[in-house]
């Protein structure tokens, strides 16, 4: 059975290139309004979202998040925050103590509170005839992005979509198929070939040209040369050619996203989010900068 929502969520790709066309300020309104309304832990929807208009503001926004041409380019951003400050404050008029920035636990179901409102934006965005992408990469810049977006301690910007007209929409780009992430009762480890297959479906031959590859598996490298952004591009094909990449795992795990290079991100992040006031209960994650 299909419905509408259905018809959406199969044809939305991650837009990259955007027209100068601005929103419209009742689209803006509905996309809001979208955001408002997802899902949330106990209906406490800790969520800010921070629109960024300003074609100067957009600029460092872009810098901020490593220079991604399209978060420059996009007309709107929205910078989806985690927001225990406004409950905080609300709960001090009564006299009561709101800790949530001292649990894990309040951090995660927070997290995902931010990524379901930021969903329900890009559904309704594609619905509207927007387009629009996820930008993830301000969780390791969040004192910049913090500093910028002049946030209070307990808000941390973690979450930015840009969002546009689109000038061209991706074609190409496949997903893993439905079963092979769904699991009857328990969880079903796939013999090797059935895994091979899953992946081989999804991100097809590498020993194809590789200008042809990286327009279905790196698109946003194809889309930051076309928006001006040279080096980036030049560099993954340098290193391309240097690891000799032969496989897709060896592609997206050495060259795309190194594990090791991640995995060193690990305490800046913490740290950044122990100064934003989360201590989440890791102990000194960071010094405190109260404002």
């Amino acid at each position: 059975m299909k419905s509408a929502v259905h018809d959406v969520i199969m044809r939305r790709r991650s837009v990259r290139a955007f027209d100068d066309r601005p929103i419209e300020a009742e689209v803006v309104d509905a996309l809001l309004d979208a955001a408002a309304n997802a899902p949330s832990g106990g209906n406490i929807q800790p969520v800010s979202v921070i629109l960024v208009r300003d074609a100067r503001a957009r600029e460092r926004l872009a810098a901020i998040v490593g220079r991604q041409p399209w978060v420059a380019n996009a007309p709107l951003s929205m910078v989806f925050c985690l927001d225990f400050h406004r409950t905080k404050r609300w709960a001090r008029l009564f006299e009561v103590d709101s800790s949530l920035e001292d649990a894990f636990q309040s951090f995660l179901i927070g997290y995902a509170d931010v990524v379901c409102a930021a969903q329900n934006v890009v559904l309704v965005a594609e619905d509207l005839g927007l387009g629009s992408v996820y930008v993830g990469t301000i969780q390791s810049a969040i004192d910049d992005a913090r500093e910028m977006l002049g946030t209070p301690q307990q808000v941390a910007p973690l979450l930015v979509l840009s969002l546009g007209y689109p000038k061209r929409i991706p074609t190409g780009i496949r997903k893993l198929g439905a079963r092979a992430m769904a699991h009857e009762e328990r969880y079903e480890d796939p013999d090797d070939d059935e895994l091979r297959e899953a992946f081989d479906t999804k991100y097809g031959a590498i020993d194809e040209d590789f200008e042809r590859y990286l327009e279905r598996a790196y698109v946003e490298l194809v889309e930051a040369e076309r928006q001006g952004e040279e080096a980036w591009p030049r560099v993954t094909r340098s290193r391309a050619k240097r690891l000799n990449v032969a496989s897709n795992a060896q592609f997206l795990f050495e060259l795309r996203y190194p594990s090791r290079a991640l995995a060193r991100g690990n305490r800046r992040i913490v740290e950044s989010l122990g100064r934003a006031g989360f201590s989440m209960g890791l102990g000194d994650a960071g010094e405190s900068d109260e404002r």
